[in-house]
């Protein structure tokens, strides 16, 4: 017995209709083509579906158990057609996040939260355990949105760029290097440097000053929150480099000075990178809108 997802309606329809004129309006088919699938139908399944002489029709023991099967499997056919509609429409999706930058995640909740109002039906998630591996997890479409402030040249991955900053030295007040003017790679031999917990490769105070130098701080920590950087910091426990717009909201604090790296101010670009073929997704489009947005917020302060 072959039965199709139209008998499955037909039988539902009659079901809810009580006869055949207006379960056939109801299917937008005429009395005679519904009547015909119906037999067709009982033909192949050799039982009625069907008492034919009650008023309304009223389905027999058989067509009973093809209506549980109707009203079990459609709703869910009808629901995986809304959802594939909706993809095509672009009103829902996915954007799994992973970050590299690990100052961004107050920035970025800011712009997740307008996010989630305008696009309550997209599957939105960070996923924190892919950071270090983040642009292959991109390729394997583990994650769909990656923030980075280190383009690579990948071949199907966009790195649209969301806005630029600088890294910035902050030590305490009264760190002999406060008097400086500016800070350059040399200084950094006798101090301990504190960085977030991540690989030197994703961090611009090695990828932009020492490493090139070739200089090695006199000891290395991390910290996972910039306000307990700030406050080792504070405590002269170290020196840190921050992004600007991270140390806007700290920058009254008289306990530790800002100065910037030299020579020449070294400035860097945060991208947000995609698969090419995401780029043109509505609601891809927005929260990338919406990044630059917020992202103006911060550096006015």
């Amino acid at each position: 017995m072959h039965i199709e997802l139209r008998h499955l309606r037909a039988v539902r329809a009659i079901h809810q209709a009580g006869g055949l004129a207006r379960a056939a309006d109801m299917l937008n088919m005429t009395q005679s083509a519904l009547s015909h699938q119906i037999a067709g139908l009982e033909d192949q399944a050799g039982v009625e579906l069907f008492v034919r002489r009650s008023k309304p029709l009223k389905l027999s023991a058989a067509g009973t158990r093809m209506l549980r099967l109707a009203e079990r499997i459609l709703p869910e056919i009808d629901a995986l057609a809304e959802e594939f509609r909706a993809l095509r429409s672009g009103k829902t999706g996915r954007l799994h996040i992973a970050i590299e930058c690990h100052a961004c995640f107050d920035w970025l909740f800011a712009v997740l939260a307008q996010f989630r109002h305008a696009w309550p039906e997209v599957d939105v998630d960070i996923r924190a355990g892919l950071a270090f591996d983040a642009l292959p997890a991109l390729l394997r479409e583990e994650v769909d949105f990656v923030i980075s402030s280190n383009p690579v040249d990948l071949a199907g991955v966009t790195f649209n760029p969301l806005f630029d900053y600088h890294p910035t030295f902050v030590a305490a007040a009264d760190n002999p290097l406060a008097q400086k003017a500016a800070i350059e790679a040399e200084d950094f031999r006798d101090q301990v440097l504190i960085t977030y917990p991540v690989g030197r490769d994703k961090l611009d105070v090695f990828t932009e000053l020492l490493t090139p130098a070739r200089v090695e701080p006199r000891g290395h920590r991390t910290a996972e929150l910039t306000a307990m950087i700030l406050m080792l910091v504070a405590a002269d426990r170290g020196v840190s480099v921050l992004p600007d717009w991270v140390l806007r909201d700290f920058r009254s604090n008289a306990d530790y000075v800002t100065r910037p790296l030299g020579p020449g101010q070294i400035v860097k670009r945060l991208y947000a990178a995609t698969r090419d073929e995401d780029v043109a997704r509505p609601y891809m489009a927005h929260v990338l809108r919406l990044a630059r947005t917020e992202a103006v917020k911060l550096q006015r302060g």
